[in-house]
This record gives structure tokens, C-alpha cells and sequence, in this order.
């Protein structure tokens, strides 16, 4: 896409770019003194353009320079209705032969337009910064056109252009998927000018040279009426504009930050720390912890149980042991006397009693889970 041009040249400039080597001042000239030279053209402005024309009563064509309007109007626009420049001051080369605004203007309507730089933008989200785009040795591009001649309610003509535009080079491909047609030589020039339509086809490509440079400029060539040397002043990018995939990331780290602070610790900090904590609170005494009573009680349970195990241990290991005769309602085979030490009494049938430990009081030692297995 072209949308915005520098262009300061005078006609003799215009001549030379566009490799006419005749004497420039016997080049005809229509309509220049409507040109007004520009550091910031957009479409609706005037511009020199080189052409073939026949001039009257002349047998052969000759090159002329005439003063159009950029942005096309179709010759079969109604002569009432009112022009819109910024329609049509493009035409993509692909497709020129197939839209009727364009395909009826290839045979006989093509010409040259001649400018010092144009301007691209880079668009960044909202915000969209432009980059002025020219050759290297500061000598003038020259864009292949097409033109047309619309005559209004009133009988005016009003000669118009269209900057022909293609896929961008792989140099630009980053700041814009078009770049305009930009002839490289007086060769390019001629085949567009003169030659055949199957030949015309060869010049238009992307620009692929290493001698279009570009840099930033300022924001502000985005309005037409910002004018002179300052559109072409380059400035300096931040390096935040330079990458803005950096702003993504450096709003993550200050969430991050702003996380740490909130909650008052590091999100990489383990969470053994916090259990390693718990544990401590846990092996607290007692008499030292306000929930003491509530301890006493889990650790009176716990003792318990260990005893009963302890006890079914022992019944288990007499059923296991041969050596040792079983007791059967606590009375030995063969004897009709019970046992002093069995706990049980002589009534026939009656149900042993467990034996139980008594429970240390809160003020013993606890013993350790290893301590009862020793004793068993």
C-alpha cells in the first residue's frame, strides 16, 4: 500500500528519473502550476506524472508531463456525483486486467509518477508508528500508474492517477504485506511506458534491491496538513517500541511483584515450611500448649490401643507355640483348678477379662510408639 508520499521535485527532476533524455524544457508541460510540492502528499493532491501522449496534429506519440489528481475516477463515474479520491489511489497489479475501473486503462493509459520517499506504518496495537521509506543515495522512485480522464456536470476534465501495488518485499514484509511498484531502471520504465501488454507483466514485482533503506519518523506526517523538513526528521524508538512483545511480559513480572507483597511471601517459597511448622505447634506439652486437655486425651488413646495390641500379640503367639498349652476358659487341660493368676473366675462359661494397663497420668514422661514394641 502507498498511501502518503514526499514529493519536492521539479519537472526537470521528474524528466530526468524517469529516463527521458531529451532536453527537458521541450517537454510539454499541462496543468504544473497546480503542483505544490510536498514533504507529506496524500491522495486528492496534485502530482506531476509522466505519460505518452499524441499532441495535435502530431503523427507519433511523445512523453508529456501533466498535473492529475491522485486517487483515480473512473471515466464512467456519474458526471453529478461528487469525486472520492481516497477510493481508488491504489490498484493491486494482480488484478488490474480483471476490475473494469482499471483493465480498459492497461492498453493506453499507463504512466510514471516520480517521488523522493513514501510512507508506511507499523501498526502496533491502538498505535500505529510511520516509517519513511526511500533509496539509499537519495535519488528519486518511480511508481508505475495508470490514469483516466472524468469530465464533471459543468464539462470539466479532471485527469486522475492510481499508484499500481504489489506483495511486499521480503526486506518490508514486517512493516506491510504491499509496497507500491517501484520501476528499478530506465529498462523497467520503457517496458511500462511502451511496450506490449504481455511485457508490462515482467516489471511488475516486489523491489528487491538492498538499496531502499528506511527509518522512524515522527507520528504526526498521519495529518495531512503537517508539512516540511520535520515529516523526514528520523527519531529514536524506545526499546519498549522497538520490541513491544516486552510490555506483555514486564506486566506479568510487576503482577508478580505486586503478588509477593500482597500475600508477604515469595510465590517460589516451599510449602514443606508451613507442615514443618504444624509439627512443632504439635509437639508443644500439655501443660505448655492451651489446648492440653485435648492432647491428654489423644495421647491416652493412643496408649490404649497399643496395650490391646499388645495383649492380642500374645494370644496370637500361644495358638503359634506348640510348647505351650492353650488355655481354654482360663483353666489348664487336665486340671480342674483355675489358674491364680488368670483373672478369671470358676463359673463355667464365663468370659475372660481383658487385661488393662493403667493410664499415666499427664505429668509422666510420654512414652515413644519404639518403647512398646520392645516391651511386647
Amino acid at each position: 500500500m502507498c498511501g502518503r508520499t514526499r514529493c519536492t521535485l521539479n519537472t526537470d527532476h521528474i524528466a530526468r528519473a524517469c529516463g527521458l533524455t531529451v532536453n527537458a524544457a521541450s517537454i510539454p508541460t499541462h496543468e504544473i502550476d497546480r503542483y505544490r510540492p510536498s514533504y507529506n502528499v496524500s491522495p486528492g493532491a496534485y502530482l506531476p506524472v509522466v505519460l505518452v501522449e499524441r499532441a495535435t496534429g502530431e503523427a507519433e506519440e511523445s512523453p508529456a508531463i501533466r498535473c492529475m489528481k491522485w486517487g483515480l475516477v473512473p471515466s464512467f463515474t456519474k458526471k453529478t456525483e461528487k469525486p472520492d479520491h481516497y477510493k481508488m489511489f491504489n490498484a493491486r497489479s494482480e488484478s488490474i486486467k480483471e476490475k473494469a475501473s482499471f483493465r480498459r486503462l492497461v492498453p493506453t493509459n499507463r504512466c510514471l509518477v516520480a517521488v523522493e520517499g513514501f510512507y508506511e506504518w507499523k501498526k502496533d496495537g491502538p498505535k500505529k508508528q510511520p516509517y519513511h521509506i526511500h533509496f539509499k543515495d537519495n535519488r528519486p522512485l518511480v511508481f508505475a500508474a495508470l490514469y483516466d480522464a472524468w469530465k464533471n456536470s459543468e464539462g470539466d476534465i479532471l485527469y486522475t492517477v492510481t499508484i499500481l501495488t504489489t506483495r511486499s518485499s521480503s526486506a518490508l514484509q514486517w512493516l506491510h504485506d504491499r509496497m507500491p511498484v517501484i520501476l528499478r531502471n530506465e529498462g523497467s520504465v520503457d517496458i511500462w511506458l511502451n511496450k506490449a501488454i504481455p511485457e508490462v507483466e515482467t516489471v511488475l514485482r516486489p523491489y528487491e534491491d538492498a538499496d531502499l533503506v528506511w527509518y522512524p519518523v515522527t507520528s504526526a506526517v498521519g495529518k495531512p496538513s503537517f508539512d516540511g523538513p520535520e515529516c523526514i526528521k528520523e527519531i529514536q524508538l524506545s526499546s519498549a517500541d522497538r520490541n513491544p512483545i516486552s510490555k506483555f511480559f514486564a506486566k506479568k513480572t510487576d503482577d508478580k511483584d505486586q503478588m509477593k507483597v500482597k500475600h508477604g511471601k515469595s510465590l517460589k517459597e516451599s510449602p514443606k515450611k508451613e507442615i514443618f511448622d504444624i509439627s512443632a505447634k504439635l509437639s508443644i506439652s500439655s501443660e505448655e500448649s492451651p489446648q492440653g486437655d485435648h492432647l491428654d486425651d489423644l495421647k491416652e488413646h493412643l496408649e490404649f490401643n497399643t496395650h490391646a495390641n499388645a495383649d492380642e500379640s500374645d494370644r496370637f503367639s500361644l495358638l503359634k507355640n506348640p510348647s505351650v498349652e492353650p488355655e481354654i476358659c482360663g483353666t489348664k487341660r487336665g486340671s480342674g483348678a483355675v489358674a491364680p493368676d488368670s483373672g478369671l473366675t470358676s463359673e463355667k462359661g464365663s468370659k475372660p477379662k481383658k487385661k488393662t494397663r493403667p493410664v499415666k497420668n499427664t505429668g509422666d514422661k510420654q512414652a515413644s510408639l519404639l518403647s512398646y514394641f520392645e516391651k511386647a
